[in-house]
């Protein structure tokens, strides 16, 4: 039953997609590992780390576009989802450290000993065990979503007030997980992970792969989101987005379906943190900041809302363009992406995967009519 319903969505686009990421986990490792340094073919350690981000983020923004894109849930804070996960993965990281830290303490981090902290905090009980984490990955976010999701899908707040109600959300935790008492490092965050899963962290064979293992969770979360809007619960949730009042009227619980897919969808985004953590060597109280939410919306905007391969190719493009604007022009960077959401707005609201879509079902009729006037002579 469950491949069936993974073979659900499967279509053409979602073919083209799987079998690029099918690419990369070959073409990466044989490029970063077996190709000489003095080959032009040879991916240096940086670039795979940074195409690990980029499919870090892509994760996320396939997570926002199932709730935004197929339910109508404009998320404003699905980094504090992302976040959780990187800081439960950090955790695990930072307990495999022990005595190699800067001040030698088998069990406290660094940050815990500079700050006179005599015991390990209760809430980090457990983390030196990679299942555990894995555990908290997919159970902290999926918790605080649930939490919030019940409180407010049951009082039907909905719109403009729900996207704020989910900022103020992110900002709470950025500002509570600033606080040095919180046991969380404070704004330096966790970093100066040693390795993961017994290997050092630093290796190439160990970054190249996380970045397979990176790509195979985008796969993996393409497919159950593509099988999930293709099935009649996804029938459901665009009747939700497109109006929510039929649907409940027609006795179907509008609550549960939300409820139900911004789990999910939180969920997805803890991975996507927990990949992007030891991958890029730092998690911070930054990385909740409301931008972050807002750059994820501007991703699937880009891409296309509402096309999941459109929420994947945005976050790519568009964190291309800002590695290379950051490094060429970074006092612009800022300005190029609000005019990029402002054009996207007002000239392609569907998209590019949306405009491309449009232009090959205007193509089609016109394809078919020649072969339809042969068939009747």
């Amino acid at each position: 039953m469950l491949t069936r319903f993974l073979l659900l969505g499967l279509d053409k686009r979602a073919g083209v997609l799987l079998t690029v990421l099918a690419v990369l986990a070959v073409a990466v490792p044989v490029m970063a590992l077996a190709v000489p340094p003095d080959s032009p073919f040879h991916l240096p350690m940086h670039s795979v780390s940074l195409l690990g981000k980029y499919l870090s983020f892509a994760l996320l923004a396939l997570a926002l576009d199932l709730v935004w894109g197929y339910c109508g849930i404009l998320s404003l804070g699905h980094a504090a989802f992302f976040t959780l996960g990187g800081y439960a993965m950090g955790m695990y990281l930072m307990r495999q450290i022990g005595p190699r830290g800067v001040y030698g303490h088998p069990e406290l981090p660094d940050f815990m000993v500079f700050l006179n902290w005599k015991e390990l905090p209760w809430y980090w009980q457990g983390f030196d065990q990679f299942w555990f984490a894995a555990l908290m990955v997919l159970a902290v976010p999926g918790l605080l979503a649930f939490a919030f999701g019940w409180f407010a899908f049951r009082s039907r707040v909905t719109g403009v007030y729900l996207s704020i109600i989910t900022q103020a959300m992110t900002f709470a935790l950025l500002l509570a997980f600033f606080r040095n008492d919180m046991g969380f490092g404070g704004n330096n965050g966790l970093t100066d992970f040693k390795e993961i899963l017994g290997y050092d962290i630093q290796a190439p064979a160990t970054r190249v792969g996380l970045f397979v293992a990176t790509v195979a969770a985008l796969a993996a979360g393409y497919m159950v989101a593509s099988s999930l809007v293709a099935s009649k619960l996804g029938k459901v949730l665009v009747a939700v987005r497109d109006a929510e009042s039929r649907v409940r009227f027609l006795g179907y619980s509008v609550e549960r379906y939300k409820l139900f897919v911004w789990t999910l969808s939180a969920c997805m985004a803890g991975v996507a943190g927990a990949l992007y953590v030891p991958q890029v060597g730092i998690i911070n109280p930054s990385e909740f900041a409301p931008a972050a939410s807002i750059e994820a919306v501007i991703w699937v905007a880009v891409g296309g809302r509402g096309t999941l391969a459109g929420a994947v190719l945005g976050a790519v493009l568009v964190n291309y363009g800002k590695t290379y604007f950051t490094a060429a022009l970074p006092e612009l960077w800022l300005f190029a992406l609000g005019g990029l959401f402002v054009l996207v707005t007002l000239f392609l609201p569907k998209g590019i995967l949306g405009l491309a879509a449009d232009r090959f079902r205007k193509r089609e009729p016109a394809a078919a009519v020649p072969a339809a006037a042969s068939k009747g002579a």
